[in-house]
């Protein structure tokens, strides 16, 4: 099965609709800095203040957190840097003021809730949320933004509770989007080396944590990294991706289809026809051309990856920087052997549909759901209709998104983490708060949500935008915030007083607030073997 713009591209809203409308004692994990990596520079007693190698920085002080907002890990991507990877940032003199997030990268304007607003091409930056001041050096979680690589930003998520709770530092960061962070036109490289400018970003952003989190109380040789959807997928690249190798020790992929991404041959013939269509038809010239163009000629994405009408933006595989996709990398045993937290939402799919009926006025009734099986799965359409049956599930928006959710979400997951088991611990979960709050308009609609993509972040987040916490979902949050500190210290989710979460052949962590436990039923409740036959035919 492939997941498409139907499928995925919602993601570039889905992050923005939502934020804006006792360690155990741990396995071994691969060594972190390299020789020469700076231990840190010194630094004075305002605690607000960071010396960096580039320059200082004034930042937020609260009574438990630090916040240092829209810092420059690489130099501006613009003119002769436009589409190719990211150089090194340039230092200033005096304090650069650090107390609010950067520029949001140039999003689809299709998918931009906010409009545009607070966009630049000058958007490679990070945040970085640090405990108070303390001589303990602190392990490290990278986030990447979710939104379907098309959209998102780093400054949705808050990390401040994260870090003060979970006594990590924690960065945020920025990369390039859409056609300016995954053109792969021949003539911006050779040999492969096309597209993925916003993979080489990550890695670059990756390398400034290296060499500078010290700087902020953060430890190098302890560095994790984590994302949610395109997010996700980015870690599942990173994996794989020989210029990441090194740069984190252990690794979070949440709610991530890293099934979904296109191969060179596509990407390739699909960023020649975006090329041409944007007025740079000759491949002479083509380079010079499309780093010429007005930022608003790129704003629209590239899309490479097609279901019927639908297509997804994002990494290119079999390219200089994956060289395999991921999943084939996976079970060939070819992922860097790092500890990893994998899992899904219990309702994955959810969300996508609620959003399709709000934004789209798309009101599913029975005669649709043949065409939306053949438009997802293909040839496989009757074999999940008759595996689905609307019946069972309530509606054609329920069956429908149970089986996407199954074929996309879980099933991919519970594949991953049985391939990667194979060279490093894997701990799975399943977030399974079916009642978890969402946006006001999301509780308007005629099915249920459930525990829908995206909506386990502000177990970890503070995003904003729906219903506080009630007494028993705040404490799913506390321990959600201490399980994924306890890994990004140890590479092992273990917590005193909660519930043991044992490795990936003991079962899955269902997150529930009724109360979190192990479950060995996963598999049976998405019908995974279902799904692997049809992978097998």
């Amino acid at each position: 099965m492939r997941s498409g713009r139907c499928v995925v591209a919602l993601l570039a809203v889905l992050a923005m609709l939502v934020g804006g409308c006792a360690q155990g004692g741990g396995h071994a994990v691969t060594p972190g800095r390299p020789v020469g990596v700076p231990s840190g520079r010194a630094q004075g007693p305002d605690p607000a203040l960071v010396r960096t190698a580039a320059g200082t920085l004034r930042g937020t002080v609260t009574s438990d957190h630090r916040l240092f907002a829209g810092i420059p890990y690489a130099a501006a991507p613009v003119g002769p840097r436009r589409f190719a990877v990211p150089a090194p940032a340039p230092g200033w003199a005096g304090e650069r003021d650090a107390t609010a997030p950067g520029p949001r990268c140039i999003q689809d304007p299709d998918l931009d809730p906010e409009r545009g607003a607070n966009t630049a091409e000058d958007c490679l930056n990070l945040n970085v949320w640090t405990p108070p001041v303390s001589q303990e050096k602190r392990p490290v979680m990278v986030w990447i933004h979710g939104g379907g690589f098309a959209g998102g930003s780093s400054g949705i998520y808050d990390a401040g509770r994260l870090a003060a709770r979970g006594g990590i530092v924690v960065v945020t960061i920025n990369y390039r989007l859409g056609t300016l962070g995954f053109l792969a036109h021949p003539a911006l490289g050779a040999g492969g080396d096309v597209g993925n400018y916003g993979l080489a970003d990550q890695q670059a952003a990756l390398r400034w944590v290296r060499d500078n989190i010290a700087d902020f109380g953060g430890d190098p040789e302890k560095v994790t990294v984590a994302g949610e959807s395109a997010g996700g997928m980015s870690v599942c690249d990173h994996l794989v991706s020989p210029g990441s190798a090194g740069l984190f020790r252990a690794a979070i992929l949440m709610s991530a289809p890293c099934q979904a991404q296109a191969g060179l041959a596509v990407a390739t013939r699909r960023s020649l026809d975006y090329a041409a269509a944007a007025g740079c038809p000759d491949p002479a010239t083509a380079a010079m051309c499309l780093r010429a163009l007005p930022v608003d000629s790129v704003r629209k994405p590239v899309w490479y990856f097609n279901i019927g009408s639908d297509e997804l933006t994002g990494p290119v595989t079999g390219s200089a920087a994956i060289p395999q996709p991921p999943l084939a990398a996976f079970g060939a045993g070819l992922a860097a052997p790092v500890p990893l937290l994998i899992g899904t939402t219990r309702d994955e799919f959810t969300l996508f549909v609620a959003l399709r009926y709000l934004r789209q006025g798309q009101r599913y009734v029975p005669a649709d759901y043949p065409r939306l099986l053949v438009e997802t799965f293909g040839s496989d359409a009757a074999a999940v209709a008759a595996h689905y049956p609307i019946d069972r599930y309530g509606g054609v928006a329920q069956a429908y998104s149970a089986a996407v959710t199954d074929g996309a979400f879980a099933c991919v997951s519970e594949r991953a983490a049985g391939e990667l088991a194979r060279v490093a611990p894997v701990y799975a979960y399943e977030f399974n708060d079916r009642s978890a709050p969402a946006p006001e308009v999301m509780r308007t609609l005629p099915f249920p949500v459930g525990a829908s993509h995206s909506l386990e972040l502000r177990y970890l987040f503070d995003v904003g935008g729906a219903p506080p916490l009630n007494p028993a979902q705040q404490q799913l949050s506390n321990q959600m915030i201490d399980y994924w500190s306890a890994f990004v210290r140890a590479g092992e989710p273990a917590v005193d007083g909660q519930p043991d979460w044992p490795e990936f052949s003991g079962g899955r962590m269902s997150l529930q607030a009724e109360g979190s436990r192990v479950d060995n039923d996963y598999p049976h409740v998405h019908q995974c073997p279902f799904w692997a036959e049809l992978k097998e035919k």
